[in-house]
C-alpha cells in the first residue's frame, strides 16, 4: 500500500526521533558508582571502535560499518555531539584512529592511511593517502589499535592469525614505524592481540590489555594487563599463557619464568580492548593516575562475562584496585551493548564506545 506523501516523511522522522530515546532507555539499565553518570553522546556511529581526539575537539571514531570513518562534533559544548560527518568509506576495517600533528590516521588491516589537516576540512575530507601498505592482509586479528607515543611513532600491533599458533616474530607483536611509515621496527612479542595501549603520564612507559586464547574453559585462560619494561621484551604467547599456565600444545620445551608476566590478570573471556591512563579532575580524586579498561565481553563462555568499564588503580607499579565503572550492558546473558574504547576528554570526562549500539557515551561525575 502506498502511503500519503507527508506520511511517507513523517514515518522516517518518527523513526530518527525514536532512536535518541530507545538509547537514553537503554542507559537506565546500566551501573554505575555514586555520583557518575552516563549519557549518550551519539548514537549515530555504526559499530564504533576507537576513539581519538582531534587538537579542535574533534571526536574521531574509527568501525566497521561500510568501512566508515567518523568525525563527531559538539559546537555547542552541550556534551552531546551535533553533528556526524562521515570522513571516509569503503576502506576495510577501519576500526583504529589516531591524530597526530593536525593528520588523522586511519588502520584498515594491511594499510595505514592519513587524512591531511583534518579539522580544517570536516565539510570536505581529503582523499586518504597512503602512508604503509606492508601489514599482513589477515583479518583474523587483523583489525588494529593504533596510537602515536611520546617519541612520535606510530605504534601498529600484528595480532596473531589464528586463536592460537607460532608464527615466529612475524605476528603475535606490537611494531612501531615513523608517521611516514618508514623505519619499522618490532616493540614486544609475545602479545596474542592487543586492542588497547597507553602510555603512563610521568614515567612514559607503555601499558597494554590482551586478549587471552579461547577453547581451554571458561575459565582460564585469563586476559592480562602488561607493562612494557625494555624493547625486545616477550609475554608469552602462544607457549605461556597469563604467566603461569604452558598451552597444552606449544608450551612443551617451554618455562613461564621466561617470559615476563602479566601486572594483572583480567578475567577469562572479558574481551579487554580498548585502555587509557585517567588524568583527568572531574572524576574523585582516586581516579587520577587509574587505568580505565573496556571489556568488549564474552563469545565462548558458558556465562557471560566482560560487557563492562573496569577502573585499574596503581600504587607505584602494582595494582591497589580492580573495580567496575560501569556495568549492566548485558542482563539474563542477554546483552545489548558491548564497550570497545575509553577516551578521556579535557574537561575530565569520558567516552566509551560501543560497537553493538552503535554509540558513543559520556561518563561525568556531580560530587
Amino acid at each position: 500500500m502506498r502511503l500519503p506523501s507527508f506520511l511517507s516523511l513523517l514515518v522516517p522522522l518518527l523513526l530518527l526521533l525514536a532512536v535518541p530515546a530507545c538509547a537514553s532507555a537503554q542507559l537506565d539499565k546500566l551501573t554505575l558508582p555514586a555520583g557518575f553518570h552516563i549519557a549518550v553522546y551519539s548514537d549515530q556511529v555504526p559499530n564504533a571502535r576507537e576513539i581519538a581526539l582531534g587538537a579542535k575537539g574533534t571526536v574521531f571514531v574509527g568501525s566497521e560499518d561500510a568501512g566508515k570513518v567518523y568525525a563527531l562534533t559538539d559546537s555547542r559544548h552541550a556534551g552531546r555531539a551535533d553533528k556526524v560527518r562521515v570522513l571516509a568509506s569503503g576502506l576495510k576495517m577501519p576500526v583504529g584512529v589516531a591524530f597526530h600533528n593536525g593528520d588523522l590516521y586511519v588502520s584498515a588491516v594491511s594499510r595505514i592511511y592519513v587524512l591531511r589537516d583534518i579539522e580544517n576540512h570536516l565539510d570536505d575530507p581529503p582523499k586518504p593517502e597512503l602512508v604503509t601498505d606492508k601489514l599482513p592482509s589477515d583479518t583474523h586479528h587483523g583489525w588494529r589499535f593504533i596510537a602515536f607515543g611520546p617519541d612520535g611513532k606510530l605504534y601498529v600491533p600484528i595480532g596473531a592469525p589464528c586463536n592460537v599458533c607460532d608464527k615466529g616474530k612475524a605476528y603475535a607483536k606490537l611494531t612501531r614505524m615513523n608517521a611516514d611509515g618508514s623505519g619499522a621496527e618490532d616493540v614486544a612479542y609475545g602479545i596474542r592481540n592487543t586492542v588497547g595501549f597507553d602510555w603512563r603520564p610521568g614515567s612514559q612507559q607503555l601499558w597494554f590489555t590482551d586478549n587471552g586464547r579461547d577453547m581451554l574453559g571458561d575459565d582460564i585462560p585469563s586476559d592480562e594487563l602488561n607493562r612494557v619494561s625494555h624493547v625486545g621484551e616477550h609475554f608469552g604467547f602462544p607457549y605461556c599463557h597469563q604467566g603461569d599456565i604452558l598451552d597444552p600444545e606449544f608450551g612443551k620445551g617451554h618455562s613461564c619464568k621466561d617470559y615476563t608476566p602479566p601486572v594483572l590478570k583480567l578475567g577469562a573471556h572479558v574481551a579487554s580492548l580498548g585502555m587509557r591512563f585517567y588524568e583527568g579532575g572531574m572524576f574523585p580524586a582516586g581516579y587520577k593516575g587509574a587505568i580505565l579498561v573496556a571489556e568488549h565481553g564474552s563469545w565462548n563462555r558458558t556465562k557471560k562475562s566482560g560487557y563492562r568499564v573496569m577502573a585499574v588503580r596503581l600504587d607505584g607499579d602494582k595494582v591497589a584496585s580492580y573495580q567496575p565503572l560501569i556495568t549492566g550492558f548485558q542482563e539474563d546473558e542477554q546483552a545489548w551493548g558491548r564497550p570497545v574504547d575509553v577516551q578521556p576528554l579535557p574537561d575530565g570526562s569520558v567516552l566509551v564506545s560501543d560497537d553493538l549500539a552503535g554509540a558513543v557515551y559520556r561518563v561525568t561525575y556531580t560530587p
